[in-house]
């Protein structure tokens, strides 16, 4: 009897050991097998993102509406996906809304040309978006009909300031700035040194849905947010991505400067893709090291 008892000890033993042992290479097996959340890399227009989505490998695309387009692949065997977001704040805002929900990025860099606001930046110097702020969302003064306009007196407004109305809420006449992630800032500043033809600087980044060529307007724009440039996407794509606990960070070369009488290049637009095809391979190579 003692011997047959050992022996079924022993079994239940055995297959506990094997239980065991199951569960725990099951356990590495949905760890290894659990899927890399993707960088996303956004730009406004053809000009702003093909060159960056030439670079992935294994590259499928998809479409969503009529303005969206994202170039799902890798680089380094890591998942990247390049976005043509449209122009303006309500397509990025949109854009980086859908991306999130689809996707459920690690990152996202929002990158393209920009205006000069700093006479100190010439084009295709770089600003990386220490900062970004929407210098389109503003106030005017309380002036009757027949007392003109003052927009150098207009404030600034925060729509994120109450869920009451803003024109109303003395708490919302404050500039709201979006920081950018400090552990992309890092991967940008580590490898600025590939950026040739220009210096790259941290900065702020001002968006808004107008185009200014006032240069005083541009020098009041930039005395009142600190701006270092303007563009119309990069603040709402930051705000979406704040909304969502996404780290964010804005890449900007100076395509014109009218500041300074910098002339438009076309070309800086590639050379921007150039320097964050550097930036995300470092962001990934920070990844990993984790």
């Amino acid at each position: 009897m003692r011997k047959v008892k050992t022996y079924q000890i022993w079994v239940l033993a055995m297959a506990i050991l094997l239980i065991l042992a199951g569960c725990s290479s099951t356990g590495e097996t949905e760890a290894k097998e659990k899927p890399q959340r993707p960088i996303l890399i956004q730009g406004p227009m053809p000009i702003e993102a093909e060159k960056f989505a030439e670079r992935l490998e294994n590259v499928k695309v998809e479409e969503a509406g009529a303005t969206f387009e994202f170039y799902i692949g890798t680089v380094e065997g890591y998942p990247v996906i390049v976005t043509k977001t449209g122009k303006g704040t309500a397509n990025t805002g949109a854009a980086t809304a859908l991306a999130i929900e689809k996707y459920n990025p690690a990152a996202i860099i929002n990158q393209g040309t920009s205006g000069g606001h700093d006479p100190a930046l010439n084009v295709f110097d770089i600003v990386l978006g220490e900062r970004s702020v929407n210098i389109g969302a503003l106030k005017t003064g309380d002036l009757a009909k027949g007392e003109g306009i003052e927009p150098t007196e207009w404030k600034p407004m925060d729509l994120m300031a109450s869920e009451g109305s803003a024109g109303e809420d003395p708490d919302a006449e404050n500039i709201r700035y979006y920081e950018g992630d400090k552990e992309l800032l890092a991967a940008a500043n580590a490898v600025k040194d590939t950026h040739t033809k220009g210096k790259v600087v941290e900065g702020t980044i001002g968006s808004a849905d107008f185009w200014n060529n006032e240069v005083d307007r541009i020098n009041w724009i930039h005395e009142k947010y600190g701006t270092s440039v303007e563009e119309m996407e990069t603040a709402s794509a930051a705000q979406i991505s704040a909304a969502y606990d996404i780290p964010f960070l804005g890449i900007r070369i100076l395509s014109n400067n009218k500041t300074n009488d910098g002339a438009y290049n076309p070309d800086t637009a590639a050379a921007n893709q150039d320097y964050v095809f550097e930036v995300v391979k470092e962001y990934i190579s920070s990844l990993s090291s984790k």
